[in-house]
C-alpha cells in the first residue's frame, strides 16, 4: 500500500472536515449517502475526448461520423451548444477540469512541454509544466465523501511525481506525462498500461479497464475520469472500419478523413460499452455522465466548419467543443442549452451534485452548472476568459480573449491589436466589429486586463533574441508532416 504523504494527510483533514460539514461520512465508507433525502450519492463518469471538434459527432452536426451511442446519450441529456475548453490545447484544459481554476491562475498555460520559438517576437513566460500537488483535485475533494476515483487514459499533467496516484486517484491506467500514445495498437509501449492482446486497440482496452473499475466499485460511489487518447494523432484506426468510411465519404465533404472517422466511431463504441455496463449493473439511474473534448479539432484531421480555424487557434474552432451532461432524474431528455460554459465549471458542478462542501478558503473560478441542468437558461456570470501566452503551429500567437454574452474580443499580444465578433450573428468570425464599436471594444479590453491581474496571469515579454528571418525559417513542411504522425503541439 502506498504511504500517504504529509501533504495528502493535511488535505484529508481539511476535506474530511468539509465532508462532515456537508453531512458526508468519512472516506472509505461504502455506504456514503447524499446530504439530502437519504439517497445514495451519485457516481460520475467523465468522458474527455482528445482533439474532438465541435461538429465531430452526429448530434452536433456531423454528416459523416457515425456516433449512435453519443447521440443516444444526448437524447437523455442536456446538450451545451456554447461550451468551451479553457485553452486551445490540452494540458491546461485538463488542469481546469480537475481543479476548477483557469489555466492562467495555475500558470499551466500550454501543452506540456510546449513549443519552442526562440526567435519569435515575444518570449514566453516561465510557466508551470505540471499540475502542482498543492492543488486539490476532484478526486481529492470527493474522497472524504466516500468516493473512489480512477484515471483511465491520457494524463499529460506532469512526470511521475505528478501522476494521478499522487493527485487523489486510487487507480491510474495508461496515464503518463506524454500527450499521445506511441501506438493505438498493442504493444502500446505505455509504462502504466500492462499487458494486452495481439491486434488489441487502445480505445477498446481503455473501455475494458473502465468496465472493470465500474464492476469492482458498483456498491460504492465512484468518480471515473476516462480521458481517451483518441482522436489525437497518430491517426490509427481499425482497418475494416476505416475501409467502410472510405466508401462512404463523398467528394467535397469537409470531414473527409476515413481513418479519423473510424477513430471517432471507436470513441462512440466506448460510450456505448460504458453505458451498457451501467445499465447491466442497475446503477445507470444514479450515475452522472459528462462528455466533452479538451480543445477544438485539429485541422488536417477534421473540419470544424462553420467555426473558424481549429486546435491551437484563438478563434472558435480552437476552443468551442461538444459537451453533453446527463444527470438522472434532473436533466430533461433531449434538452439544449446555449448559455456559454467552460471547463472550469465541472469542478463546482460535481461537488454540488455530490453534496460535498468546498473549503471556503479554496479559490475556484468555475461556477456550478446545476441551475442550467435543472432547466434554467442563464448563469449569474457575464464573462468567460482565455489566456494563451504562447505560440502554436495551429495559428495562435500569444493572445487573451473574453466572451461577454454574444460578444467575443481577442487581444493579440504581439502588436496589441484587438478583434471583436458577435458570435450569435457571426459564428464563423468573419466580421470584425472592433473598429466600428470602439467603446465596447475598449470596455472588453479593460475587463480582460482586470481579469488577468486578478488571476496573476503571466505575460510574454519582448524577446531580446527576436530575429524575423530565423523565425520564418522554421520548417513548416516538417511541422505539417508531424501533425499526422503524432506531435502533441501540432
Amino acid at each position: 500500500m502506498r504511504r500517504i504523504t504529509r501533504r495528502e494527510c493535511l488535505k484529508e483533514i481539511a476535506y474530511g472536515a468539509a465532508g462532515l460539514l456537508s453531512g458526508a461520512p468519512p472516506w472509505g465508507s461504502r455506504t456514503a449517502l447524499a446530504a439530502g433525502a437519504g439517497e445514495a450519492k451519485p457516481n460520475f463518469v467523465f468522458f474527455l475526448i482528445d482533439d474532438m471538434g465541435w461538429t465531430d459527432v452526429a448530434c452536433f452536426g456531423s454528416r459523416v461520423y457515425e456516433t449512435p451511442n453519443v447521440d443516444r446519450l444526448a437524447a437523455q441529456s442536456v446538450r451545451f451548444t456554447n461550451a468551451y475548453s479553457a485553452c486551445t490545447v490540452c494540458s491546461p484544459t485538463r488542469a481546469s477540469i480537475l481543479t476548477g481554476k483557469y489555466p492562467a491562475r495555475l500558470h499551466v498555460t500550454d501543452w506540456i512541454e510546449g513549443h519552442k520559438r526562440p526567435f519569435a517576437k515575444l518570449k514566453i513566460p516561465d510557466w508551470t509544466m505540471y499540475l502542482p500537488l498543492e492543488e486539490v483535485t476532484l478526486a481529492e475533494a470527493l474522497r472524504p465523501a466516500g468516493y473512489v476515483s480512477a484515471s483511465i487514459g491520457k494524463w499529460h499533467l506532469g512526470k511521475e511525481p505528478y501522476y494521478p496516484d499522487k493527485q487523489g486517484f486510487a487507480l491510474n491506467v495508461a496515464g503518463t506525462d506524454k500527450g499521445q500514445p506511441p501506438s493505438y495498437f498493442y504493444p502500446y509501449n505505455i509504462p502504466t498500461l500492462a499487458g494486452g492482446r495481439e491486434k488489441e486497440y487502445l480505445t477498446d482496452r481503455l473501455s475494458e479497464e473502465a468496465e472493470k473499475f465500474i464492476e469492482e466499485n458498483k456498491n460504492r460511489p465512484f468518480f471515473l475520469y476516462l480521458p481517451h487518447f483518441a482522436v489525437h494523432t497518430p491517426l490509427q484506426a481499425k482497418s475494416d472500419v476505416a475501409t467502410r468510411y472510405k466508401a462512404k465519404i463523398e467528394p467535397g465533404q469537409a470531414q473527409n478523413n476515413a481513418t479519423y472517422a473510424a477513430m471517432v466511431e471507436s470513441v462512440d463504441d466506448s460510450v456505448g460499452r460504458v453505458m451498457k455496463k451501467l445499465d447491466t449493473l442497475g446503477i445507470a439511474g444514479r450515475t452522472v455522465i459528462f462528455f466533452m473534448s479538451d480543445n477544438g479539432g485539429l485541422i488536417g484531421s477534421t473540419s470544424n466548419l462553420p467555426l473558424r480555424a481549429g486546435k491551437g487557434s484563438a478563434y472558435e474552432g480552437g476552443v468551442r467543443v461538444p459537451m453533453i451532461v446527463k444527470w438522472p432524474g434532473v436533466t430533461k431528455p433531449n434538452a439544449a442549452c446555449d448559455e456559454p460554459v467552460i471547463s472550469n465549471d465541472f469542478y463546482p458542478t460535481i461537488l454540488e451534485m455530490a453534496g460535498v462542501a468546498r473549503d471556503p478558503k479554496q479559490i475556484v473560478d468555475g461556477v456550478s452548472l446545476a441551475p442550467l441542468l435543472k432547466g434554467g437558461d442563464r448563469l449569474d456570470r457575464n464573462e468567460i476568459y482565455w489566456h494563451y501566452p504562447h505560440y502554436h503551429p495551429g495559428g495562435a500567437t500569444p493572445y487573451g480573449a473574453v466572451r461577454q454574452r454574444d460578444l467575443k474580443l481577442i487581444e493579440f499580444y504581439e502588436d496589441n491589436h484587438v478583434e471583436m465578433y458577435n458570435l450569435k450573428n457571426d459564428i464563423s468570425e468573419k466580421e470584425d466589429l472592433a473598429a466600428g464599436m470602439p467603446e465596447k471594444a475598449a470596455e472588453l479590453r479593460k475587463r480582460l486586463a482586470e481579469w488577468r491581474r486578478s488571476v496573476g496571469a503571466q505575460m510574454p515579454s519582448p524577446n531580446p533574441d527576436y530575429n524575423l528571418e530565423k523565425d520564418k525559417a522554421k520548417p513548416a513542411k516538417k511541422a505539417q508532416k508531424k501533425k499526422l504522425k503524432g506531435n502533441e503541439g501540432e
